[in-house]
């Protein structure tokens, strides 16, 4: 019997190659706070999955156009005839649209929620390829413009309003809504669906080097304000797709909020980053209290001027110390020549919609400032 040659043919066999683990790559980094230029599309492929808290996005409106329209004093309207806007059917806008709704469905956190804005050119395509794409639609909300461009054809009602579509992911999604800041915001009534605001003009309106408008569809940053606020989290990720002149990111730095832009056209990208660059964010104290709701007992700030905790002539200072507005007997302030209510003037000076006065104004005691809320608890205090 042969014991050996089993054994040679035993040890002669190829022993099986280990498997190696495969290399896991690293998810690329989030471009947080800057502008990426290039096609929406391709940009948000190089984004991880589920990365971003909410998606504002204002497409291209694809008017149709079929000429020049002029004024009745024979001027001619500067309408959007930009070749972004163009699209050579509506079968190739309903591609467009489906590819990156798709793209951001992708790199949306499954908490997360999207805003799109249109006209009625294309709001209805665009609700409609939402709903095949599997988002729930929350809402829709009507965006009341206080100051239309009439219809200088007299053919049609003037134009007044533009469509707004909120969606999450899917039916159960554990979205953000900070319901008490809106309900706060809107004077403690439940914020409504019909939203009323100016379109830009003035000193907001974004000029390019040639003095005119730099985008002819410049949203107002009131807009952006209320929807960053009722949707998102100090923090959060913010992506603009159609990021335009940046009011998207002006407005979520002024919040707190983290944003990446992409947009395709290079006059637009400079203007947004310098836009940016010089915004101004909100005070912490300021953002902390739109938070909590009003459960205190109401105190007017006329009362500690009248019970004496304030002086007629005390300065008031904000936390970083970059407005001193004075005391006036009726217990208003003056800053700046602006004057007002404690909460009227604060929201003034930063350009926001609303300021609980209460926090963001401090007083000077003992060599550091106080929040002149403490001044309130002291004298509910001394009431109870």
């Amino acid at each position: 019997m042969n014991l050996i040659a089993p054994l040679k043919e035993k040890q002669g066999r190829a022993r099986p190659t280990a498997k190696r683990p495969a290399l896991k790559l690293a998810p690329p980094a989030l471009p947080l706070d800057s502008v990426i230029q290039a096609d929406c599309i391709t940009a948000m492929a190089g984004l991880p999955d589920k990365s971003v808290d909410m998606i504002f996005a204002d497409p291209p409106y694809n008017l149709q156009l079929g000429g020049d329209l002029f004024r009745p004093e024979g001027g001619r309207v500067d309408a959007v005839d930009d070749e972004w806007d163009k699209f050579a059917s509506l079968a190739v806008y309903d591609e467009f649209t489906r590819k990156w709704l798709a793209e951001a469905r992708r790199i949306l956190k499954d908490d997360g929620t999207i805003w799109v804005i249109g006209s009625y050119h294309n709001i209805y395509r665009v609700g409609s390829l939402l709903q095949d794409a599997d988002y729930w639609i929350l809402n829709d909300v009507v965006w009341r413009k206080t100051n239309p461009m009439p219809n200088f054809r007299g053919t049609r009602f003037t134009n007044a309003h533009e469509t707004l579509i909120w969606c999450a992911k899917s039916e159960g999604a554990r979205y953000t809504f900070n319901y008490t800041m809106m309900k706060s915001l809107n004077d403690d009534i439940q914020m409504r669906s019909d939203w009323l605001f100016p379109i830009c003009s003035g000193g907001e309106r974004e000029k390019g080097e040639d003095g005119h408008k730099a985008h002819p569809t410049q949203k107002p940053e009131a807009l952006l304000y209320r929807i960053l606020l009722a949707c998102t989290k100090p923090g959060d990720v913010v992506l603009d797709p159609f990021f335009g002149t940046g009011t998207t990111g002006a407005v979520a730095k002024r919040l707190g909020r983290r944003w990446i832009g992409i947009e395709r056209e290079s006059k637009y990208v400079e203007v947004a980053r310098r836009r940016i660059a010089a915004s101004l964010p909100l005070d912490e104290s300021a953002m902390t209290v739109m938070a909590e709701k009003r459960s205190a007992p109401r105190v007017a700030f006329g009362v500690l001027v009248e019970s004496g905790l304030v002086a007629p002539g005390s300065v008031l200072n904000d936390a970083k110390r970059r407005w001193s507005a004075t005391v006036r007997a009726d217990g208003s302030i003056e800053c700046q020549g602006t004057v007002g209510s404690i909460h009227k003037v604060g929201a003034s000076l930063q350009g926001a919609p609303s300021c609980n006065g209460w926090t963001f104004w401090h007083i000077e005691r003992g060599g550091t400032l106080a929040e002149i809320d403490t001044l309130r608890q002291e004298h509910l205090a001394a009431l109870s």
